[in-house]
């Protein structure tokens, strides 16, 4: 098995379709003032680090960062978890966090998961499941079945999110997970919002 760093996977999902919110990867301090110069602020910084695949646990991800100043102490304090290869760079974005994931199962071959995204995933376990190849009316019915659809429809003045890119997304990851070979896929949170769906983040394991 092999784990994707992140700029890795994103190249993956993106030769597939699947769209990123604009980032930039630093490895030292005139990178950094580079990269906040290009993105803007408020911005999020995750660790780029290849052999860690669940950056929360260590503290690996800062969000809202708002000023230069900001962004030199949360390099600095990333810098000093071990494995730092450098700190990955993004604007923050605000919308509905949904995840789309894959894994090969040992009986029914590749199957990919839709649900809720960030903490809700572990916190609800909200999720819905097929087989692969997914037709539309699987992508649609994915969607559709999980508790948390109301969020996605717009409920609670929550804006309606792109339901249509986020059945493309579903159909394009089912298409990679026959294609490739793919023990495990994880894009997670893909923020929804207005017209658009894009992924912040993203873990793939090779076989």
């Amino acid at each position: 098995m092999v784990l994707l760093d992140l700029l890795e996977s994103r190249g993956l999902l993106e030769k597939y379709g699947i769209k990123f919110a604009k980032g930039a990867l630093a490895k030292n301090e005139i990178a950094l003032a580079n990269a906040c110069r290009k993105l803007g602020f408020p911005l999020a910084m995750k660790i780029y680090a290849p052999k860690i695949s669940h950056k929360t646990d260590i503290g690996g991800i800062k969000l809202n960062i708002q000023t230069p100043e900001e962004a030199k102490r949360a390099f600095a304090q990333l810098s000093r978890i071990s494995g730092f290869r450098g700190a990955y760079l993004q604007k923050m974005l605000s919308g509905t966090e949904i995840i789309i994931g894959g894994k090969r199962d040992a009986q029914f071959g590749p199957v990919v998961l839709f649900g809720l995204g960030g903490i809700y995933v572990e916190l609800l376990k909200d999720v819905s499941m097929r087989v692969c190849p997914l037709s539309a009316k699987d992508a649609e019915e994915m969607i559709g079945e999980i508790k948390g659809y109301a969020l996605l429809s717009g409920a609670r003045g929550k804006q309606k999110a792109n339901l249509q890119k986020i059945k493309s997304y579903l159909l394009k990851v089912s298409k990679l997970m026959q294609k490739e070979k793919i023990a495990e896929l994880d894009i997670n949170p893909l923020f929804a919002f207005g017209n658009e769906v894009l992924a912040v983040d993203a873990r793939v394991v090779k076989q």
